[in-house]
């Protein structure tokens, strides 16, 4: 039996390029601990967001698991693993992915509400994580009335509505400035730290990958170096 909280075995990734096949990952293998910030750096296209995807369950492999302590992503069935993200686990993107009609609160509650969270108290706590990112007066300003900066203070907000476990960013700076940037990395870190949080980075950034404790290096679909 494993101690890691999320591993991967012999991960392979292809895609249909017209008629060739493109092959992303060629074998990754990896065990990640419970309470680990961990980076996959590497250069555009070494596969760090398909690598980030299969360890969220957000794609298959084409060959190759990913277990989520000893069970199988794959083999739980997609309502299974759809609970398991939604309950286990908080993603960050690059491009934030709030919902434009929805204000700060309403996307930051979307899935706790999704889990069937009592109304009230999801409320409670959308209004607990804005005010710890930073945006307690903002919480009723859509998308659109909010600087780059304060959507991605938002996303992370939203991704820790249900108190995930494992949390995955994918770029959560790459369209950030290097201040605020800074500021939101600074903000990550903190809250790993204060929720002994499982955190995954895929980042190209030096920086980033430098704040973390573990890094994996990507290259040609492969760990490189660790």
């Amino acid at each position: 039996m494993s101690d890691a909280i999320l591993s991967a075995r012999g991960l392979h990734k292809s895609y249909a390029l017209g008629r060739r096949k493109v092959e992303v990952l060629h074998g990754v293998s990896l065990e990640i601990a419970s309470g680990d910030f961990l980076s996959l750096q590497g250069a555009s296209g070494a596969g760090k967001s398909t690598l980030l995807h299969l360890l969220g369950g957000l794609d298959e492999p084409s060959a190759g698991e990913v277990f989520a302590a000893d069970q199988s992503l794959f083999g739980m069935g997609a309502s299974h693993l759809a609970k398991w993200r939604n309950r286990e686990v908080g993603f960050v993107f690059q491009s934030y992915h709030l919902l434009p009609e929805f204000d700060a609160l309403e996307n930051v509650t979307l899935p706790a509400r999704m889990a069937h969270t009592v109304s009230g108290v999801a409320e409670q706590r959308g209004r607990e994580l804005l005010e710890r990112v930073g945006l307690a007066k903002r919480i009723h300003h859509l998308p659109t009335e909010l600087s780059g900066g304060e959507q991605q203070r938002v996303a992370l907000a939203r991704a820790l509505i249900n108190r995930p476990r494992i949390l995955f960013a994918d770029e959560p700076t790459g369209n950030l400035d290097s201040k605020i940037g800074g500021e939101v990395l600074d903000l990550l870190c903190e809250l790993q730290r204060e929720a002994e949080l499982t955190m995954i980075i895929a980042t190209h950034d030096d920086t980033v990958a430098a704040r973390a404790h573990v890094t994996f290096r990507l290259a040609d679909g492969l760990i490189a170096e660790q």
